[in-house]
């Protein structure tokens, strides 16, 4: 991406720093970083609730020096999302509750982040003399299983029987519908942010962003499933497939996804009130099952797999329809699925490298319990 795809000047005036909610996560400080890069200071308002986080935080404070700041917040706080939103040039909203398993769990909780901690960032910056441009990162569930889609297998994955699906993916012509707590409140926010852009005139797009991945993702079973694979490939643990593994996601490599947010920044009046499919597309497509076979080529070895039951909401195939966004901003994923998970499986062996321990499975339980980064 070149310098220009950066320059921006902001109606709330120059030299503020951009805001990132959830700031301290994995797209957070990818993102962050890129700003810093470009010249920009940027607040980063994370409840740390995840300690491993805190590494990446003292990552960008190493590399950029006090032209980050951590505010230390959360979301369902109103009064302290006003306060920084008012100090913001730019608002990026990632701060979230991001497990369908713990909405199941706890859906109150996850109402609260998510759908009022989202109307708390709204109400801020309506009140804003000059309301600074939102970007908001929904997600894929806000379309549900997708049971209607006719699909086949081949292979080892699932496909569309329709040619033309298959060819371009989901569009946001879609229906809405919400299966899960956390897709009610992921879509409720979704809509929200939508609807502030068209009812009081709001600078705000939304991205219902498919599965990202890259280096500084600390990797969950319920949250960024690439490297978790590869984490527990490198402990040498078992992996738990939920279904037949034949389910197909479109993957995207995070410097990708920085790419299109610095790209909708850039373009927010053609952008605003709409929401944009954003993921890898038709041409990075992949299957569980597939994904073991990858990590068997780089590792030299097939991990240990084991199944259970379908979890509620699961997709047996989701691929984003990318054209809408592509058509506004010319953006288009450059990482093709193989090269991203080489660079991801590269980053956690350079983690291994930095922790000194013996064995790959030392190095990476280290990983997955301090967030090294």
């Amino acid at each position: 991406m070149s310098a220009a795809d950066l320059d921006f000047v902001s109606p709330a005036g120059p030299g503020r720093p951009a805001l990132v909610t959830g700031g301290a996560g994995f797209v957070g400080a990818n993102l962050a970083h890129r700003l810093l890069q470009a010249g920009e200071s940027v607040i980063l308002f994370d409840n740390l609730s995840r300690p491993s986080v805190v590494r990446n935080v003292e990552w960008l404070k190493r590399v950029h020096g006090d032209r980050v700041t951590l505010v230390t917040g959360d979301v369902r706080d109103a009064a302290a999302v006003a306060e920084v939103v008012q100090r913001a040039s730019s608002v990026f909203h990632f701060a979230a509750q991001v497990a369908v398993t713990t909405s199941l769990v706890r859906p109150v909780e996850d109402f609260e982040i998510n759908a009022r901690g989202t109307l708390n960032v709204l109400e801020a910056i309506r009140a804003s003399k000059s309301p600074p441009p939102l970007l908001f990162t929904s997600t894929n569930k806000v379309y549900g299983g997708l049971p209607d889609v006719p699909l086949q297998c081949r292979d080892r994955h699932y496909e569309p029987e329709d040619p033309k699906l298959r060819a371009s993916g989901i569009s946001e012509a879609r229906p809405l519908d919400f299966h899960s707590p956390y897709g009610c409140s992921k879509g409720t926010a979704d809509q929200y942010v939508i609807d502030y852009a068209r009812t009081f005139g709001l600078p705000a797009a939304v991205f219902r962003m498919s599965c990202i991945y890259g280096p500084r993702q600390f990797g969950t079973e319920d949250q960024g499933w690439v490297a978790h694979f590869l984490i527990q490939a490198l402990r040498r643990e078992p992996i738990t497939l939920y279904g037949d593994g034949m389910q197909v996601r479109d993957v995207l490599f995070i410097d990708d996804l920085v790419d299109a947010f610095l790209l909708a920044r850039k373009n927010i009046r053609q952008v605003s009130a709409s929401a944009f499919n954003i993921g890898g597309g038709p041409e990075n497509t992949i299957s569980l099952l597939e994904l073991l076979d990858m990590i068997e080529e780089l590792d030299g070895k097939r991990p240990t797999t084991g199944f259970e039951e379908w979890r509620p909401g699961d997709q047996r195939y989701y691929v984003s329809d990318c054209r809408r966004f592509s058509g506004v901003t010319g953006w288009w994923p450059r990482v093709r699925v193989r090269e991203g998970v080489r660079k991801l499986y590269g980053w956690l062996q350079e983690m291994i490298e930095i922790t000194g321990k013996a064995s790959p499975a030392q190095a990476a339980e280290e990983l997955r319990l301090e967030g090294v980064g």
